[in-house]
């Protein structure tokens, strides 16, 4: 069991992600089927993009905060997600971008946020993005003031329920009406799948190494 002291688990994840990272293995536990069957490369249209994955301590555990992104005209409507967005050109670095989205989404003060390292970049065809995650930490839980034009909810998930093995199912879900089998989280009543449970996917398996 991770040691729940935030100030332990802070510099264990900090030294666990300067390690190699289990990448492509991690991410297959939580890919759907259609993500390999279809065969979608990379091109030179593909952008880049960045999330951020903020750990911060609350009611004496480790808690992250989950976007439920709103019902719209496109590939990840309706779709449980990290606070993140496409990289500008005025960004400096993909970090910037995972903070500069994180603060306009969901109110995070970035200048309080200890950046400890990225996980895999990760490519998402129906969106043709490559996706780096990069996570971080904020010594207190925040204030959150999502834009309702980006965040229909705010989820705060504890690591104990992502520690949690019963979460993980597989089932059929809808897509712009298209069934794709994909595996999934439950959490708080909601399904976390695609690129956003690849990534938990990796994070969890970095955090038990």
């Amino acid at each position: 069991m991770i040691d729940t002291s935030f100030n332990a688990f802070t510099e264990n994840l900090r030294q666990r992600l300067q390690k190699p990272l289990p990448g492509e293995a991690a991410h297959q536990k939580m890919a759907s089927a259609a993500r390999y069957r279809l065969g979608i490369k990379p091109n030179e249209r593909t952008r880049r993009s960045a999330v951020l994955i903020c750990f911060y301590p609350f009611q004496n555990s480790i808690y992250l905060p989950l976007i439920l992104r709103p019902q719209y005209d496109g590939v990840h409507a309706g779709q449980m997600a990290f606070p993140g967005g496409r990289m500008e050109r005025f960004d400096e670095n993909l970090t910037r971008t995972a903070l500069r989205e994180a603060q306009e989404e969901v109110g995070i003060r970035v200048s309080d946020v200890k950046v400890l390292g990225l996980l895999t970049e990760l490519f998402i065809p129906p969106s043709n993005f490559f996706v780096q995650p990069v996570v971080g930490i904020l010594p207190y839980r925040p204030d959150f003031y999502p834009d309702p034009r980006e965040v229909e909810a705010i989820v705060e998930v504890d690591l104990d329920t992502l520690l949690d093995e019963t979460i993980v199912g597989d089932s059929q879900i809808e897509v712009r009406g298209i069934l794709v089998d994909a595996p999934f989280y439950q959490i708080q009543g909601h399904r976390v799948w695609g690129a956003t449970a690849m990534m938990i996917s990796e994070l969890l398996m970095v955090l038990g190494s």
